[in-house]
Formats: C-alpha cells, structure tokens, sequence
C-alpha cells in the first residue's frame, strides 16, 4: 500500500490509515494579519471535500460518518460500512480527495479511516446497520442502558434488555424481556457494547 514520494508518508493503523504532508505554507514566516487573511482565503472547503466524497461514495454501501477540517489545513474523514471497513477502501477514498484537491494551492494533512469500535454512533445510519446488536446508551439524564438494539424508526430506537423479575406470589425472580423505547434527542451517545468478559 505505500507509495514513493518524498511529500509524503502512508501509515497503516488498526482503525486508521493516515496520509501526512508537511505544508511549505506560512512555516517560518511570521503570521502578520495580511499572512493570516492569506492563509484563510486558501483554507479547504469542507463543501468541496464533502461533494468528493459524495462521489466516490455513489454506488458504493459505504456512507460518511465524520469529516473534520481543522484551521491548519487537518482534512479528517471517517467512513463506515454494514460489514467493516476495509483498508484498500480507505486508500482509494484518500486519493480520490488528494485527486480534487489542489495542491498548488494550500497543502493538507488527509486522514481517512473507519469509525472506530467503541466509538459513540454520529449518523443515523449506524444505528440503523446495529440493529440486532447489543449497545450501551447514556441517556440525557445521564443514566447507562445496555440492551440489544431491536428498532430505529421516527427518530426512535428500541432498546431491548433482558432483567430479572419478580411477580407478587413468586419465590424466585424470573427473566423477562423488557423494550425501552427512546427519543434519539433524549440520548446522549449510543455505542456498540462490548463485553470484554
């Protein structure tokens, strides 16, 4: 996966691949108000990375879960997938930007990974993709739910927890299944759980 170029460097990670450039831009010259006015005007349009990665994405089941664009030129893009995400995706997406984006102009710093485990849900559609899994939730009042996640639907999830139970009469309690149903405004973060047991 590396490529030769003296610009820059290809790490591979876990979760994220990154893509490193030292900008020649503004390095060793003092930031005076015409340098910085300068420097804004040649700041990346978060809307034309956004459009790129709309059309790299077009037939493709990958959706775009995150794009930051740092004051220094820091492009950040995440991406997730029903089934994962693979590292040679995240390589062809990272060109794909570099391709659309001038280089003459203002230097940049790509990252392009997934969204990674452990990581609160950011769009709808990872919701949608778990459904069936078991998360963990913080609600707005700051109170923790783990469940299975059975249903997203009108800016509602589902959340499906297996508690003990014990009915008037009964010696012992029982197991029963019990359905939470949550406004997505109520929830502070939503995650996939992950029983290190």
């Amino acid at each position: 996966l590396q490529r030769s170029n003296r610009r820059e460097g290809l790490k591979r990670s876990s979760s994220l691949l990154l893509i490193s450039r030292v900008s020649p831009h503004f390095a060793t010259e003092v930031e005076t108000p015409q340098l910085i006015s300068h420097r804004l005007t040649l700041m990346i349009s978060k809307a034309a990375v956004e459009q790129l990665i709309a059309d790299w994405l077009v037939g493709k089941d990958y959706f775009l879960t995150d794009l930051v664009i740092t004051p220094d030129d820091r492009i950040i893009v995440e991406i997730d997938h029903a089934e994962g995400v693979w590292i040679e995706d995240c390589v062809a997406l990272s060109r794909h930007i570099e391709d659309g984006l001038d280089r003459d102009e203002t230097d940049f710093e790509l990252e392009v990974g997934s969204a990674g485990l452990g990581q609160p849900f950011k769009v709808l559609r990872q919701y949608e993709i778990h459904v069936g899994d078991d998360v963990e939730v913080l609600t707005a009042e700051g109170k923790k739910l783990v469940g299975r996640l059975t249903a997203v639907d009108n800016g509602q999830i589902t959340l499906t927890q297996t508690v003990k139970v014990k009915a008037p009469g009964e010696k012992r309690p029982h197991l029963e299944e019990v359905e939470t149903v949550l406004s997505l405004d109520a929830v502070k973060w939503t995650k996939l759980y992950i029983d290190f047991k």
